[in-house]
């Protein structure tokens, strides 16, 4: 097995990571999105820590599926590569910066529950409900929008380069135009994050990384050796 093939093979266990940490994460600490019943409420601070470990498990792999591309994609188009890389760290650090205000939740429930007064426990609400708004806005930026711009630079990339099928290539180069565009409308209040036209522009997105994992897992790059289609 070549170094193409292996980082091939590594880029997509490292995409199915990152759907099943993405849906796990926001699943176990969805409480906390509640913002002002889960921290004067009895909180569920275990399954919330759970799932911000999840959320670290999806930076690491967003981060790492840049990293084990790039030395296949620079021989087709170094600067477009590069920007992918680039594109793909920004989209980890977005995610890490929304998980940090999902644990200063935490942190704050805990300091509400030995809050001497009901006057001091509201605050902690209030804090509460901007720690949600930050998290909520860098969902919609990290998850979103950036991951709309990276899914089309390598979507791009490898339709150029031909290396996987084009029907796969479709799937991004379709998709990630298509969840930039529904960051947009959210971004204005045409509708909701988590609303089904939100869930249903991304899903050309899912079903791109998907397919691109298990391509990259049991077949890899065509022509990988010489940049060849």
């Amino acid at each position: 097995m070549n170094a193409d093939r292996r980082n091939g093979m590594a880029a997509g266990v490292l995409f199915l990571v990152t759907e099943v940490a993405a849906v796990a994460g926001v699943a176990l600490y969805r409480p906390v999105l509640d913002g002002t019943d889960y921290v004067l409420g009895a909180g569920a601070d275990g399954r919330v820590l759970l799932g911000a470990l999840c959320e670290v498990v999806l930076a690491l792999a967003v981060a790492g599926t840049g990293v084990m591309l790039f030395p296949v994609l620079r021989r087709r188009h170094e600067g477009i590569a590069l920007g992918y890389v680039c594109a793909r760290l920004l989209e980890a650090v977005v995610i890490v910066l929304g998980l940090v205000a999902v644990l200063a939740v935490v942190t704050l429930r805990r300091d509400a529950a030995a809050a001497p007064s009901d006057a001091g426990a509201s605050s902690y609400a209030v804090a509460a409900r901007a720690l949600v708004a930050v998290h909520d806005w860098t969902f919609l930026l990290g998850p979103n929008l950036i991951l709309g711009v990276n899914t089309l630079l390598l979507a791009l990339l490898l339709h150029r380069a031909g290396v996987v099928p084009r029907t796969i290539t479709a799937l991004g180069l379709v998709g990630g135009p298509l969840i930039c565009a529904s960051a947009v409308a959210v971004w204005f209040g045409l509708y909701g994050q988590l609303s089904g036209p939100g869930a249903a522009a991304a899903l050309p997105v899912f079903a791109w990384e998907l397919s691109l994992a298990g391509w990259l897992l049991l077949r890899g790059f065509r022509g990988a050796a010489d940049g060849a289609r």
